[in-house]
Parts: structure tokens; sequence; C-alpha cells
């Protein structure tokens, strides 16, 4: 059974992170986010769920405002060919459904099925926000304590600088 935003919060608390929500229309693109960008301050988030060409899932985090270069990406962190999985993957893996991407999700990926990719350059920020596993708020925490909750899940993440230009309206 996938976590609610309040476990989530619950588990952020018993971590001591401090985290901050604010609601906002239902966003499902880094586009319709830029739409909300002053309800919540921060750096705002691009975050991909991805296989790639052996079946393994992958979520890469990344700031909003870079193009991501899927095949720079791949090549970076040792991986087959990405793509984007499926909606019944991010359903069977992280309990979620599209545009409600999120590494706050990692909480529901009980099998640890997931590779962790983080950009560089967005921790590099002092707070960044993310979907309290839906797309209808965000919760802000700081960068630092993002490193913080994946390695409390179990995870070692892949901390890269994607390297990727500035985007446009491209992914």
């Amino acid at each position: 059974m996938s976590y609610t935003p309040e476990q989530l919060f619950s588990f952020l608390d018993s971590l001591g992170i401090e985290h901050q929500t604010a609601s906002h229309q239902p966003v499902f693109t880094v586009d319709e986010a830029r739409a909300v960008q002053d309800q919540v301050s921060g750096a705002h988030s691009k975050n991909l769920f991805l296989k790639d060409a052996k079946g393994a899932s992958w979520l890469v985090v990344m700031l909003a405002d870079k193009r991501a270069d899927l095949a720079g990406i791949a090549r970076r962190v040792g991986a087959a060919k990405f793509s984007f999985a499926k909606p019944e993957l991010l359903a069977d893996v992280l309990g979620l459904t599209p545009g409600s991407v999120t590494p706050f999700a990692l909480v529901n990926d009980k099998e640890k099925r997931v590779t962790v990719v983080l950009d560089g350059d967005m921790l590099k920020n002092e707070t960044i926000h993310f979907h309290p596993l839906h797309n209808a708020a965000s919760t802000t925490i700081r960068a630092a304590d993002l490193l913080k909750f994946v390695q409390a899940l179990g995870y070692e993440p892949i901390v890269v600088e994607c390297g990727c230009q500035q985007a446009g309206n491209n992914v």
C-alpha cells in the first residue's frame, strides 16, 4: 500500500527534515508548474521516471529549467539507453500517476527497484520542492535534506552534473 502525504510528512518529521507544503492547482508538466512558481520559493525540479534498455527503473531528479539529455545522462551514469517508463510501471514501482513523479515516492519502492540520480547543480540550492505524492501541492525542503531522505530509505544516489542545456519547452 502506498504512503499518504500525511505519512510522508510524518516520516520527514522523524528524520528531522523541516518541510512546508503549499497547495495549488494540479500541474502535470514543468510548463504548467511555472504558473504556480510564485506560490513556492526555492528551486523547481523536474522528476523523470525512466527505464533503461535492460528494463531497470531509474528516477532522475534535476532542476526544472534544464533540458533532459537522456542519452547524455545515461552515459554519465553507465546506464543502457533511457526511455520514459510506462504509467503502469510508475504505478507499480512508485505508486504514482503521471504528472506526480517525485523523489518522495521512493517511500513506496519497497523492493528498491529504482536507481536514483540527482543533479549536482540542483543540490547547490538552499531549498527545493517536490510534489508530496500528488500534483496539487508542492513541499519544500532543504536541498541537503533530499540526500538525507534518499539515504534514510537505503538508496545511494548517483550525483552527477546533468550537463543539460537550458530548457525551452523541451523535456
